[in-house]
């Protein structure tokens, strides 16, 4: 999808909006594996992703990485304000497919929304989309047992365990690879031993 149809489905830009806002980013292509921005690095991006998929992760200082989200394009990556402090990343960003992203200048980003109402709508909408889904994973770790939030993992990112590697789906669920396996394994069990009707 191209970047002026993908800005087109958001009710808060008009055409003329989209138009003019368009100009301000620039494409590029990440191979799968490559890093969008890594954790400790000075960042100033803001994303979409157009084409492919890509993943958030923290890594702490004995080297354990932890998801942290997920993007499957076409999409919004977490605003830059969200996952930065001070101009440094906080999170690393991966490309686990080839991906092609757009890409807009967080303080010229800032100058648009400040001079466009319909790109500051846009923006803040973005913002708020990205708070409820931190939030909502926040609650599910906190509130939820193993198979309930896989059970919310697959209603909040349907297909999304064809798409990511398990070990990063159960990072991104709090728990390890294999309690992850055991609770796939035991839903297969118990759905095969349901009898058909």
């Amino acid at each position: 999808m191209d970047l002026k149809t993908f800005l087109a489905q958001s009710s808060d830009l008009s055409e003329e909006a989209c138009e003019d806002f368009v100009t301000h980013w620039k494409q590029r292509r990440s191979d799968k594996g490559a890093h969008v921005c890594r954790q400790g690095q000075p960042e100033t991006g803001e994303y979409v992703v157009l084409a492919g998929c890509l993943m958030s992760s923290i890594c702490d200082e004995e080297g354990k990485e932890v998801c942290v989200g997920f993007y499957v394009g076409p999409c919004v990556v977490t605003p830059n304000i969200a996952r930065t402090q001070d101009g440094v990343s906080l999170v690393s960003i991966t490309a686990t497919t080839d991906a092609l992203l757009a890409r807009i200048d967080s303080n010229l980003l800032i100058d648009q929304m400040v001079a466009s109402q319909p790109i500051r709508d846009w923006a803040n909408t973005i913002l708020r989309n990205a708070l409820n889904e931190k939030a909502q994973r926040e609650w599910c770790l906190a509130a939820l047992g193993g198979a309930e939030r896989l059970d919310w993992f697959r209603r909040a990112f349907s297909g999304y365990e064809a798409i990511f590697t398990h070990t990063s789906i159960a990072s991104y669920l709090g728990m390890t690879p294999v309690t992850l396996s055991r609770l796939r394994a035991r839903e297969k069990a118990t759905a095969k031993s349901k009898p058909a009707g």
